[in-house]
Formats: structure tokens, sequence, C-alpha cells
């Protein structure tokens, strides 16, 4: 007799505490006491979201949704929204007030490629900021022309709470990457943060997904999920993954990586084996990881 696997509460959508539970995940839990919901479209609004562990400001991060990123909203109590992210389904409770309803404007969408960027109240660097982007972040064409300033070229755009502003062209120019370590190699510096998923600040696992996303692979969120998803490589090549217990890097050869952590708390590259902090990651190490042929 076939058993359904585990249900992992990162991924799937139920809360012991409430009863409550995704609408798809009827006849993997017990019908009665529980209540099912259907999900209900959403996105993230024009900054970046903290999804939390809990309905609590002093719970930890999660993860990150981007600007304009698509979720989906099983719940909502005292200003809170128990959400999921669209791109890899990954649950947290956000601030109500930082989502948008709706899975977005109708019109061309465009996507940040810079690693960080803003918005501008008009067509002018002396105009105010109205948004902080990052690699990732989608926004929609607004009607209008392109218009030159100084050589610059600025294209208007809606905002994903549908005010309209304007980025420079340079800040969504498509980006071709050879591998996911020339991507994971902009980020040198960035600072260590835990849950995050832009260049404002990243964690490990992050970096990784943001990396393969930029090649147009759908990594999940997490170290260990990330692991299972690979296939075992006992060789790596560059841009492969290293894993450590709860921990993930890039690898840029054989010996060296770049990842982000609590460490130096910031992207860096080391080398396994060399030094005081390479030795202890070749101590650690539990394997590399390549993205299935």
């Amino acid at each position: 007799m076939l058993t359904a696997p585990p249900l992992d509460p990162r991924t799937h959508a139920f809360d012991p505490a409430t009863r409550l539970a995704a609408a798809e995940l009827r006849g993997l839990l017990p019908d009665e006491g529980w209540s099912f919901v259907t999900p209900r479209p959403a996105r993230a609004g024009n900054a970046r979201v903290s999804l939390r562990a809990r309905p609590d400001l002093a719970a930890s991060q999660v993860t990150e949704a981007l600007p304009g990123e698509g979720l989906e909203v099983l719940a909502e109590r005292d200003g809170w929204a128990w959400v999921r992210t669209g791109h890899d389904r990954y649950l947290g409770w956000a601030r109500a007030d930082a989502l948008r309803a709706g899975s977005g404007t109708r019109g061309e969408e465009l996507r940040v490629t810079a690693l960080r960027a803003h918005a501008f109240a008009g067509p002018r660097v002396s105009r105010p900021i109205v948004a902080e982007l990052c690699a990732g972040a989608r926004l929609t064409r607004a009607p209008g022309e392109v218009e030159t300033e100084d050589g610059r070229r600025w294209v208007p755009v809606l905002l994903p709470d549908g005010t309209g502003a304007w980025v420079q062209e340079v800040v969504l120019s498509p980006a071709p990457w050879a591998d996911a370590a020339e991507f994971a190699l902009r980020f040198l510096e960035t600072p260590y943060v835990w849950g995050g998923r832009s260049a404002w600040g990243v964690d490990c696992s992050g970096l990784a997904q943001l990396a393969y996303a930029a090649l147009g692979l759908a990594l999940p969120r997490d170290a260990d999920q990330q692991q299972e998803a690979l296939r075992p490589v006992e060789t790596p090549g560059r841009g492969d993954l290293v894993f450590f217990p709860g921990h993930v890097g890039i690898m840029l050869d054989g010996r060296r990586l770049v990842h982000a952590n609590a460490t130096h708390m910031r992207v860096t590259v080391e080398t396994l084996g060399e030094g005081e902090y390479g030795g202890r990651l070749a101590g650690a190490l539990t394997g590399f990881g390549r993205w299935p042929a």
C-alpha cells in the first residue's frame, strides 16, 4: 500500500493550531476538524515583503517576496496575511498592507536585471526616488514613449501598486549569464541577511536560488531542498552547488566557492581546505549537486 510523503510545513499550507489548510491538501489531512481554503492571488507591493515564521514583527524572517512577485493569500488576521510565494511555494506571514490584491496589472511585464536600482518620479536622476528595486522585481510597461536625457533612456513603468514611475532602460537590460557562478560573483560584499533574496541583503540559499533563476532554472528555497532537487556529483564543476549542514555555496571551480555567510556577514569567496574557515567548510561538506541534464 502506497503512503503519501510527509507534508513539509515550509511548502504545504496547513496550520495545526488553527486547523486551517489549503484546499489541495484535502484527502491528505483528516476532513474532520480541518477547514480547507482556496488561496486567492496577490502580489508583493512596491517594496520587498518580509515573510516571517509567525505573525509577529519579532519573529524570524523566513524569506522575502520581491517587488511585484506573485503570492497566494490563505488567511488574514490582525493585520497579517498567511501567504505562499508563487515561484517556490514557500509559506510565511507578511504584513497585509504590504500586499496588493490580484495577480498583477495587465500589460507588458518588465523584469529588473540590475542588482540594485530605483524608480523615480520622473525621467531625471534629480527627481524623487519612489521605489527601491532589485534583480527579479517585476514592473509593468506604462503607456508613453521612452524619454532621452543626456544620453540616458528612461522607460515609463507602473509599480506593483499601479503608481506611475520611471526607470532607466539600463536597469532592465537583458543580461546573458554564462553560468550561476558568474551571476553570484556580482553579489560579492553584499550583506548577509537571514531570509534575504536580493542584493540589499541575501542568505546562502537565497543567493543560490537567485543565481539559478538568472539562468531560467527554478530552485527551491532552502539548502536542504536544493540538495534534494539536484543530481549528486562526486567532482564539482563551475556553477555546481556545494552543501553543508544548513548551508550552500556555488562552486567557481573544483575548490573555490562563492557564498553568503554569517561568518563574514557578507558574500565572500572561500577555498575548501584553505585557512581556518576553509578547513571547517571542507570538514563539514555533505556533497555537491548539479542541475539535472
